[in-house]
């Protein structure tokens, strides 16, 4: 899959606020994400992203 910043991604786990969908913020060797429903963001390892993405919708146009 072909990562961009401002993409959504749903994740195979939900997160404990209740959402399953983050926005990218930053591509590389790890992602930083930002939950949709909450704000909280993390890095995460590029290699857990893409094992565990169930979904991904392009929106990055607008940043």
């Amino acid at each position: 899959m072909d990562y961009e910043v401002g993409d959504i991604v749903k994740l195979k786990k939900q997160h404990p606020c209740g959402s399953k969908e983050w926005r990218i913020l930053r591509v590389g060797a790890d992602f930083r994400l930002e939950c949709m429903g909450c704000s909280h963001q993390i890095m995460i390892p590029r290699k857990q992203v893409e094992k565990n993405t169930r979904g991904l919708r392009k929106e990055g146009a607008g940043l």
